[in-house]
């Protein structure tokens, strides 16, 4: 099971991965949303703000997210670490339930791209 702060890593791996993309995925990533991750194993939620192709502001918080974000993502630590590494398709993992996500339709679709 992963820790809190392997998973507070995995969310600056993300950060770092959206910083160094590809012009095509930063053009993707240019969204300026509220964004939670609810870590369900580790009851945990991470908050924070993506915007310019950068998570800033993130905050952890125990329970589940407080307010409600633009994007909202739940999934295990595990699943988290997999997804930012690359190990877990995103397509898959949403479709098949161990990721789920709350956002509009446009949002979704850029995220695709992205993770």
């Amino acid at each position: 099971m992963a820790t809190i702060e392997e998973c507070l890593a995995a969310l600056d791996r993300l950060a770092q991965n959206l910083a160094e993309a590809s012009d095509g995925v930063r053009r993707a990533a240019a969204l300026d949303r509220s964004l939670s991750c609810h870590v369900t194993d580790l009851d945990v939620t991470f908050t924070g703000h993506l915007r310019d192709g950068h998570l800033r502001e993130v905050r952890t918080r125990e329970g589940a997210p407080e307010e409600r974000a633009e994007i909202r993502l739940e999934m295990s630590g595990d699943d988290l670490l997999a997804l930012v590494d690359g190990k877990l398709n995103f397509a898959k993992a949403w479709a098949s339930g161990r990721v789920r996500l709350k956002a509009s339709l446009k949002d979704v679709l850029r995220l695709r791209s992205i993770l």
